[in-house]
């Protein structure tokens, strides 16, 4: 199972379909998981950190026409590039996130706190060098997206945890960030999304983390270190 499939998709897998929005999985094989999102809002649709993969069109076409393309983590400009082009868009990256623009190929719009119309609020979070990640909420309609730092891929979840915290992160779980919210959703960059309970579960999660640790580090220490080299080379 290779950790990030590089090469071109071949089928997608629908994930965390709610009336306002869909998930997909490109290369659901393997152990990363990258998902991507697309969400409806006042001007249009909002792609957030996609996979490319065939039948992206008509499944996003569903939703209505495309806003943009956003992007929220300094590892996942992914194939941001190609589904602007293609659908005549910007890709719209934080003005503090480094590392995107280099790797996408489509005219970059920069934003503060929101991208769009979205409705959606920013949250800068940059813990550790190029790692820079936009946690995106809109209050509206109780959308939590989360691109790296929570997840329920390999190398987040332990034992009946339905939201993980990543590993570098389990003995300072991210209660100022995320302590205050109480999604109805939650959504990843890597992994399904929690779409029943949602606040709950992130409530488990931000309590847990620190007790769970020694078991999480015992067996996710690896697959945490095979994610890491796998996305300073992507």
């Amino acid at each position: 199972m290779p950790v990030y499939d590089r090469s071109p998709a071949t089928d997608i897998r629908v994930i965390d379909r709610w009336a306002g929005g869909v998930g997909w999985l490109a290369h659901p094989d393997e152990e990363g998981r990258r998902a991507s999102h697309a969400v409806r809002a006042d001007d249009g649709v909002w792609v957030l950190d996609p996979v490319d993969a065939p039948g992206l069109d008509e499944l996003l076409a569903d939703l209505g026409d495309l806003a943009g393309v956003a992007v929220c983590s300094s590892y996942h400009a992914r194939d941001a590039g190609a589904v602007a082009e293609r659908h005549d868009v910007a890709v719209h990256i934080p003005r503090w996130m480094d590392r995107v623009a280099g790797k996408v190929d489509a005219p970059v719009e920069r934003f503060d706190r929101t991208f769009g119309a979205s409705g959606f609020q920013l949250h800068r979070f940059e813990p550790l060098g190029m790692w820079q990640e936009a946690i995106a909420y809109r209050e509206a309609d109780g959308t939590l997206y989360v691109p790296d730092l929570l997840g329920s891929g390999p190398g987040y979840t332990v034992g009946d945890e339905r939201v993980g915290v990543v590993l570098s992160h389990r003995l300072v779980p991210p209660r100022e960030t995320l302590g205050a919210l109480d999604p109805d959703r939650l959504l990843f960059g890597h992994g399904e999304g929690v779409l029943d309970d949602a606040g709950a579960a992130l409530a488990d999660c931000l309590d847990g983390a620190r007790r769970r640790f020694p078991r999480a580090l015992v067996g996710q220490l690896g697959t945490n270190l095979r994610l890491l080299f796998a996305s300073m080379r992507g």
